[in-house]
């Protein structure tokens, strides 16, 4: 992305909370509204025609639903980064979502300026997933198909890698699964923060990763990180 405002895409078929969002967004100075929609067919549209960075996408809608929207938004080239954000955490719409390759997922409930950091995380590229989405969540969304729509694994996904990555490479891959900022790692491995973002940066080129999403579920589909953590 530019060095611009994060250029925002809302999709929700109810227009108040579309409404609040844009307000909401529009009292900062780094984020910025460039299209909303109403349906997933019209969210499809949209993203091709405005470029958005994240879409904010609602899962329930008429018609298509935010899943198939996700799938349709990420599959294609340059495609922006999908914040998941809805009223329902059940287990299925999360396997869905990432399934269709959402970058974040987080409920509607939450605080309104912790919306707004989802969005700002989802667009530097790294992962959110909602306060009580579990590691259980994760270690079974690897280990097996998933409940519910959108099962099958999101385009340019590759299975289960391992092959290619140096040792270095697989302390830093292992952090991530855990949970780690980049900061994170940079102390536990006595490195610096430009070290660690570059180990990163390579990670996503040789495991063909998105996102830190997708490097937390390849560090539990190689074993590098368990349930318990």
């Amino acid at each position: 992305m530019s060095g611009g405002p994060v250029r925002v895409m809302l999709v929700d078929d109810q227009p108040l909370v579309r409404s609040g969002l844009r307000v909401l967004i529009g009292e900062t100075a780094d984020l910025e509204v460039v299209a909303e929609a109403g349906t997933g067919a019209e969210a499809v549209e949209r993203a091709a025609a405005h470029g958005p960075d994240v879409v904010v996408m609602d899962i329930r809608m008429p018609g298509m639903d935010g899943i198939e929207a996700t799938r349709r938004i990420t599959g294609g080239p340059a495609a922006p980064r999908v914040l998941v954000l809805t009223t329902f955490d059940e287990d299925e719409h999360v396997y869905g979502a990432l399934r269709a390759g959402a970058s974040g997922f987080a409920v509607k409930d939450m605080a309104l300026e912790d919306i707004l950091a989802a969005i700002r995380v989802v667009a530097a590229g790294d992962a959110l997933i909602a306060p009580g989405v579990t590691r259980r969540l994760i270690a079974d969304f690897v280990r097996g198909p998933g409940p519910g729509p959108g099962a099958e694994r999101a385009p340019g996904r590759a299975p289960r890698p391992g092959a290619g990555i140096t040792d270095r490479e697989r302390e830093v891959l292992t952090l991530v699964g855990r949970g780690r900022s980049n900061q994170e790692i940079a102390e536990e491995l006595f490195i610096s923060v430009a070290t660690a973002k570059a180990h990163v940066a390579r990670l996503f080129g040789k495991l063909g990763a998105r996102d830190r999403v997708q490097l937390v579920i390849t560090a539990y589909e190689m074993g590098l990180v368990s349930p318990a953590g």
